[in-house]
């Protein structure tokens, strides 16, 4: 399944870039590719130890905040953008 996956503030330095793709075989989670993008890209951490999601990171499956779905066991399909970046707040 190929990803395209997206990335914001301190997401995006560590990864270098805004946008990149990958073809993953045994990926079928949210979970499974951040677990994969953590090892990749030693500064993103983007999960705890638990593999929950820290709390300064907010990741969306198509533009739809993951939370609403299924968390970290929210399915992906080949072509899905998955997008990491720090909440947003303000007034």
């Amino acid at each position: 399944m190929e990803l395209e996956l997206r990335f914001f503030a301190n997401f995006r330095e560590a990864v270098g870039q805004k946008t990149i793709y990958r073809e993953y075989e045994d990926v079928r989670t949210m979970g499974d590719v951040l677990r994969r993008l953590d090892d990749e890209f030693p500064g993103m951490e983007v999960l705890e130890d638990d593999g929950s999601p820290r709390e300064y990171a907010k990741i969306m499956r198509n533009g739809e905040d993951v939370d609403h779905i299924d968390g970290m066991e929210t399915t992906l399909s080949d072509g899905d953008r998955v997008s990491v970046f720090p909440p947003v707040a303000g007034g």
